[in-house]
This record gives C-alpha cells, structure tokens and sequence, in this order.
C-alpha cells in the first residue's frame, strides 16, 4: 500500500518512541545509567515510588517499555493496559511486561509505593516468566489489595532493598526467588486464571494453547511485525501443520469459542490501540492489520463496535 511508504518517517519515530528501553528509563527517571546494565547475569533493580508521584508527579508516556516491571501503588489511580483499563481504589500490585503498552494516569492521587525491573536476560535459563497468567494474553495484570495483603506483599520488597544491597554472592538468586514470591502471591489472590498445567493438558488444550501463543506472536504491529500474516483459521492451520478442521474442534472444545471469532478480537484489540494512540491513518492501520481494502477494515471495526473507525478515534 502506497500510504504506509508516505508516512515511513513519522510511523518509525512513533515506534521508536513507544517502546522505552531501559537504558531510556533510567535516563528519564534518574538523569543517569547504571554502568551494569548489560552484564552475564542480566539487570535487576528496586526502588520507592515516593519521589515520582503525589505533588512531585510527572505525565508517563503511553508506551511498551523492553523489560518487566512489578508494582505496589498507595492510593487511588488509573492504568491502562493495551485497550484496558483499571480503577485502583485504594492500594493495588500490578505486572508488566515488554509485549504490552501501558501508562498511569492520575498519578498525583498516588501517595507512594514501591517497584522492581528487570529486564528478560534475568531469567534467562531460570524459567519461562510467560508461562504465568500475569504475563499472558488475557491475563489479569492489576490485583487491588486489601490492607491484610498489602502488610503480607510489602515485606517482599523491603528484603529486595537489603538482599540488593547484600554482599552475598548469590544475592541474585534470591531476588529471583523473590519476584516469582511476589508473581505466586497474585495468582494465588484468583486461582481460576492459573493455566493448566502443560502435562495435564489433552491433545485440544496443547493445539489450542499453540494457536493463541502463535496468535498473540503477530502482535504488537511495531517494527518487528509490521504487518499481521496470519488472518484466517487455515493460515493458523497451516503453520500449525494441522487440519483446519481439527483446529477449529481443538479451539471450540477449549475456549468455547470459534478460531474466527478469537482471530477477529485480536484484531479488534489492536486495531483499538492504534486508532487511539498511533499516528497511523485508518488506511494505513487497516494494511497493518492484513486486510485488503480499507472499506473491508471499516466494515469489520463497525460490525464489531458500531462505530466507524474515524468516529471511534475521535471519541
């Protein structure tokens, strides 16, 4: 498509800036970098919330940052994640992770707190943080606490401030303990959204759980997937190296719903995001997103939401 070419420049500075790095992190938040950011063992840091937030606040940007970030948040407040949002009332622990887009708002309401980054090298041969519905499509990713919670999560953090500061030599270890501690905590607060476990699961849950990996690896449209490949059952099939017949049975069985109909709220869920925070004319979206014509891309988004996409934006 002709249009995506003509705003090559703008769309790249976009997307340069929508996914914060972490060396870009610790230059907006402290004016300064850390000279073991890149190391063997990966990077991992702790800090209090206090001094970027209540009268001291400051606008985040609305953006992926290429680490993972876990959070304590004292006070009232509003996180958005991809198309989703959350009302914190009182006190909440959130995850994030460099797949989904997010940003605080109203952070002058927040009275402090506490969080931990780190990047994914820190867990490289120490397991697979995706494999937990904190980190996974779906998931829940903000838990409010209540006070009883709050004083059991908290102490978890103040041992990351000493463990850090430790001269124990496998204090990276612990810290590692630590975080998966603090990600058990949450999942045990919902126990219905844990996964399966993998060895549990029948031959549809393993076909099924491989077409939503493999859908979910389309997005999000960024430099790396500038274009969504995959748009029917039969391409999901096909690279699945099933029948499509047996795709459709394995993902109906284990959903409840069909291959199209969780194919369409992906798209659906990106087309959300782009339309509210990328620059992108609707034609240029509806190229992104794989469809063929932009009245094709209008007509899906109205069916879906009621609204045309221009008028969706403007909203």
């Amino acid at each position: 498509m002709s249009g995506i070419n003509k705003h090559t420049k703008s769309v790249s500075l976009w997307e340069m800036s929508r996914v914060e790095t972490i060396e870009q992190f610790y230059q907006r938040k402290f004016n300064w970098v850390p000279d073991n950011l890149k190391n063997e063992i990966g990077h991992f840091n702790v800090f209090r919330l206090d001094p970027y937030v209540g009268a001291h606040a400051k606008p985040v940007p609305y953006s992926r940052r290429d680490f993972y970030k876990i959070t304590i948040t004292l006070g009232s407040g509003k996180v958005y994640f991809a198309d989703k949002v959350y009302e914190v009332e009182k006190q909440a622990l959130t995850f994030s992770n460099p797949q989904i887009p997010y940003k605080w708002e109203h952070l002058d309401k927040i009275t402090g707190g506490v969080f931990c980054i780190f990047d994914q090298h820190f867990f490289h041969q120490f397991g697979n943080l995706n494999q937990y519905a904190v980190y996974q499509p779906g998931g829940n990713r903000v838990f409010e606490l209540s006070d009883e919670q709050l004083q059991q999560v908290y102490p978890i953090f103040q041992r990351m401030f000493d463990e850090l500061s430790s001269d124990y030599v496998h204090k990276y270890d612990v810290l590692r303990t630590q975080v998966l501690e603090l990600i058990h905590f949450a999942l045990k607060m919902q126990p219905s959204a844990i996964i399966n476990d993998i060895k549990s699961m029948n031959a549809s849950q393993r076909i099924a759980t491989l077409f939503l990996e493999l859908l979910e690896r389309q997005f999000p449209i960024d430099d790396n997937h500038q274009k969504v490949c995959l748009r029917s059952a039969s391409d999901y099939a096909s690279q699945l190296n099933v029948h499509v017949n047996h795709l459709n049975r394995a993902v109906k069985e284990t959903t409840d719903k069909t291959t199209s109909q969780i194919i369409a709220e992906r798209v659906l869920q990106e087309a959300r995001i782009l339309l509210k925070h990328s620059p992108w004319n609707v034609s240029e979206i509806a190229y992104a997103l794989g469809f063929t014509e932009t009245t094709h891309f209008n007509n899906f988004f109205k069916k879906h939401t009621s609204l045309a996409p221009l008028k969706f934006r403007s909203i």
